[in-house]
């Protein structure tokens, strides 16, 4: 073959007698290819005075190397800054992950109520995949991309019926070691204020909590029982059904950082004391747990970690077909709340 000839990463792939994707790889460093691979494609496209377009690469190859990070429609007039933290913290892992590969990444924002989004991103060819991050109507997106055939990676507990990629933490081990310390503190009236009570990681931590205290035991008391959707908001609103339902309580373990600090709010103002009268325990460990202007005692997800495993399992899964199911560690964080 002449250099003349040498026009397309079809033709290197040939001469290397590789993959066009090992190419690609290749001229795009990824750590993937093994060095002597790397080299010696490199060697060729410098012989033959190759230089790779890049639109032209992507189209031939499918691939855009950008990953869209899909998450509900953001209303600004319906959230607060503090609840854009857990999506702040696990993007950044993610942004981290994806750039060590040679990959980008796009906001998407979707209607929960639809799925069509996913064919305009993927057919256009403006994404490779997806990590889904949405949580209202989370199961009906994974059945239609299962459905599709769309490479991608949910961050949360797998649905059983489908087969695809996941990232969560150990949810029933992190309900189980908050309400242990709140026992194990001498609280006798604990609370449980969850998330939506219908999704996979609630239930789970209701289910850890639940173990917790019949190992103690202790029966589940209905008037202990409340729920929100995550929001600062949501906490504030069932903290206050709470101490009307119960007002004897004097423990509560909240399923997410953000409406443990909503809890805390509606406690002091009814008059009480954290933690001499309450103890609060959280779920998530952002950073606002630790800067709080009351530190917050919470389970810690390494949400970094989880950002960047996200990111890498999604790749592997592009190049090789392979689906993994990660469970991350939790660990209990004592501050002043609890």
């Amino acid at each position: 073959m002449s250099q003349k000839t040498v026009h397309t990463i079809e033709d290197i792939a040939r001469l290397a007698n590789v993959s066009k994707a090992t190419v690609s790889r290749a001229l795009n460093n990824s750590p993937l290819i093994s060095q002597e691979t790397k080299d010696r494609i490199l060697a060729i496209a410098r012989e033959h005075d190759f230089h790779i377009n890049i639109p032209a690469r992507n189209l031939s190859m499918r691939q855009s190397h950008s990953i869209a990070y899909v998450a509900p429609t953001f209303y600004p007039e319906m959230s607060t800054a503090q609840e854009m933290f857990f999506a702040l913290e696990i993007m950044d892992g993610i942004g981290y992950g994806l750039h060590a590969l040679g990959y980008d990444l796009l906001v998407v924002h979707v209607n929960p109520r639809e799925t069509a989004w996913a064919h305009d991103y993927l057919d256009s060819g403006r994404v490779d995949g997806f990590i889904l991050m949405t949580s209202n109507r989370k199961v009906w997106h994974i059945k239609a991309l299962v459905e599709m055939g769309a490479p991608f990676i949910a961050w949360g507990i797998p649905v059983p019926k489908y087969k695809y990629c996941s990232v969560a933490g150990d949810n029933i081990t992190g309900g189980q070691l908050a309400a242990q310390h709140l026992i194990q503190i001498g609280r006798q009236r604990i609370a449980f204020l969850g998330g939506p009570d219908e999704e996979l990681e609630v239930q789970h931590r209701f289910r850890g909590y639940e173990n917790a205290l019949q190992a103690a035991g202790r029966s589940v008391d209905p008037s202990l029982l409340a729920y929100g959707d995550y929001s600062h908001a949501s906490g504030t609103a069932a903290m206050q059904r709470l101490l009307q339902q119960a007002p004897d309580l004097d423990a509560v373990f909240v399923n997410s950082d953000l409406m443990a600090i909503g809890a805390i709010h509606v406690i002091q103002e009814s008059g009480k004391r954290v933690p001499q009268d309450i103890a609060v325990v959280g779920y998530d460990d952002l950073s606002i747990a630790a800067y709080n202007n009351l530190p917050l005692t919470t389970i810690r997800q390494n949400i970094p970690l989880a950002g960047k495993l996200l990111a890498q399992n999604l790749i592997q899964y592009i190049q090789t077909g392979v689906v993994t199911n990660v469970t991350l560690p939790v660990e209990l964080v004592i501050r002043n709340s609890a």
